[in-house]
């Protein structure tokens, strides 16, 4: 409102200056253009004549009939335009040779008359003779004159020859007129649009703040622990596309939010147990089966596994908070891919034999990638993990290696259960079980610490699954000098 204010203030003091400093100059300065040319046209008649315009016979002024019938049809139908204006031409003597006058009053010819009689005009006054003498000394005129009610400018040209002088004048009151009458509506016109400016930013203020207030209102509830905010998106404009923004955020807060308390109970979860088993083991070594040495010994197996359980669970949350964070940074270099999976694929074969099951590699072709080794193989395995812990029953998993123009698509799949359409955008959330693994072991980050690798390294990655017929993870390393991200 303040602005609108403002700026309404502005306008018009620049209004007002504009009507006080520029408008009268540019007027008289469109009127000198004007009356230029006009002396410009009748010069040159009077230049372009074969005979003098006008003779002194003893003191007895003889008139060309012939020269001065032209300018008279000329004036007449306006080829030359003097329609409110003054034409005096005058000769060396500083005399008249001849009058048009269409303007009155005119300050150079005084014209008196009585009622019902004609007008008499003076056509050689004081000051239209001081006006032709400038004019014939200085070769050219511009002079504005006053009078207590008016004011007129004048301009006069010589003919080539310098015999004879012209002087076009025309009257200035009508811009004084305007001018004052301009300044004297400034004050109750600015008066009635700032009235009108305060109610139109009144109403603008109300249309405009409405939703910036419900946006404000949403943060607020937000702030207090509200995830259930959203904004009613009414017009489709800036801020519409913002309530829009404002209530992705919130679902993508709540979302969030849902899952760190998720987070927080699965671990707690998987803490409790293993805590507890090993409590439990321990005082019963200690008070019952100390000198039992079979027993002590299934015991303290059983500590070791929980011990091994709750050490995996630390290191995961730990591996994956310093991938998030930056802290772990990739050490980018040259290697082939194809060989990676093949050392990778060995550890699993003791694995596979025991369980009877096949890893099936196929990365037969040279796949040359920049990337972290130890990142990548970390990728490998939690992807060879997830892979095994959802086998199907023909115990295959397959590891693929399909080389690119730059780089190459690394793939794992299984003939597994599949993952329904409702999981596949969450798998990769931080301790985001499917349904089918409820109850399954497993720290459930391994999938995010692959993909927080993935994405320091900017690799594109995903997993293409039908329930029923198995799973396929894959990422594809698209440039062999790809920076990562920060």
């Amino acid at each position: 409102m303040i602005f609108i204010t403002a700026m309404t203030l502005l306008t018009l003091a620049l209004v007002w200056g504009v009507i006080t400093y520029a408008l009268v100059p540019q007027y008289n300065r469109t009127i000198r253009g004007k009356l230029e040319s006009k002396a410009d046209a009748i010069v040159a008649m009077i230049d372009q004549s074969d005979t003098p315009i006008a003779n002194r016979d003893f003191g007895v002024l003889v008139l060309n009939s012939d020269f001065w019938k032209k300018v008279g049809d000329t004036f007449l139908n306006k080829t030359i335009n003097v329609d409110g204006c003054c034409v005096d031409f005058s000769d060396t003597t500083l005399r008249c040779l001849k009058a048009y006058e269409s303007m009155y009053p005119c300050l150079l010819h005084e014209s008196t008359g009585a009622f019902g009689g004609e007008f008499v005009t003076n056509v050689n006054t004081a000051l239209v003779i001081q006006m032709r003498q400038k004019l014939f000394q200085n070769g050219s005129l511009y002079e504005i004159v006053h009078s207590s009610s008016s004011q007129q400018m004048l301009v006069g040209h010589l003919s080539a020859d310098g015999q004879y002088g012209v002087i076009v004048s025309a009257s200035l009151a009508q811009i004084s007129t305007a001018a004052e009458v301009l300044r004297s509506i400034l004050i109750p016109l600015a008066v009635l649009l700032l009235v009108l400016d305060l109610l139109v930013a009144i109403l603008f203020s109300r249309w405009f703040t409405r939703p910036i207030e419900r946006l404000s209102a949403g943060a607020q509830e937000i702030a207090s622990g509200n995830y259930d905010v959203q904004i009613s998106v009414i017009h489709h404009d800036e801020i519409g596309r913002l309530a829009e923004d404002f209530n992705h955020m919130a679902s993508e807060v709540k979302r969030s939010a849902q899952l760190e308390k998720d987070i927080l109970a699965n671990v707690s979860h998987d803490l409790r147990t293993p805590l507890t088993l090993i409590k439990g083991y321990a005082e019963t070594v200690r008070d019952l089966t100390g000198t039992d040495e079979e027993k002590r010994t299934e015991q303290c197996n059983i500590i070791v596994d929980e011990t091994d359980r709750l050490s995996a669970l630390v290191n995961s949350v730990l591996e994956l908070s310093k991938v998030q964070n930056g802290s772990e940074k990739p050490n980018l270099i040259d290697f082939d891919m194809s060989e990676l999976c093949f050392e990778v694929a060995g550890r699993y074969d003791a694995l596979c034999d025991q369980n009877h099951w096949t890893l099936q590699l196929e990365a037969d072709h040279a796949a040359p990638v920049h990337a972290d080794p130890a990142m990548m193989e970390r990728v490998l395995h939690n992807l060879l993990g997830n892979a095994f812990h959802h086998i199907g029953a023909d115990g295959v998993v397959i590891l693929r290696v399909v080389p690119l123009e730059q780089g190459c698509r690394v793939e794992v799949a299984d003939h597994g259960p599949g993952i329904p359409p409702e999981d596949l955008p969450h798998l990769f959330d931080r301790y985001y079980r499917a349904r089918q693994d409820a109850g399954k072991t497993g720290t459930g980050l391994g999938l995010s610490i692959t993909k927080a690798i993935l994405q320091q390294h900017g690799f594109a990655f995903g997993v293409d699954s039908a329930v029923g017929q198995g799973s396929t993870f894959w990422f594809t390393m698209n440039d062999t000098r790809i920076q990562p991200n920060p």
